[in-house]
């Protein structure tokens, strides 16, 4: 694998999350394709084992929230003290980027 770009936390976290609930829903067919085989004495087992395995993804969706909006926030902490720290620069990106948006939208017309 490229170790390059792909690399990030944010990255790693979004993969971990993707095979998590990938897992969860593989084993979840597999646990319905088993109940319907074994008839019905193995239905509140499997509704046991899915009920586990949705409380657990619940778990790590929270904490994948909890750990996102704290990067949220220590992201605008960053962005408000560059722009205290350096309040002329940041009034000319956002009038570059003004134009730039004005320029694109007038260009569609």
């Amino acid at each position: 694998m490229d170790s390059t770009a792909t690399s990030t936390p944010e990255h790693a976290t979004r993969e971990r999350l993707a095979h998590g609930l990938q897992q969860m829903v593989d084993e979840a067919n597999h646990l319905l394709k088993d109940a319907q085989r074994a008839g019905s004495e193995q239905i509140g087992s499997t509704r046991e084992k899915l009920e586990a395995q949705l409380r657990r993804a619940r778990r790590e969706l929270g904490r994948l929230e909890d750990e996102a909006l704290y990067r949220g926030r220590r992201a605008a902490r960053k962005a408000d003290h560059a722009v205290h720290e350096h309040p002329y620069v940041a009034i000319g990106v956002a009038a570059g980027v003004g134009l730039l948006v004005g320029l694109l939208i007038a260009r569609r017309d």
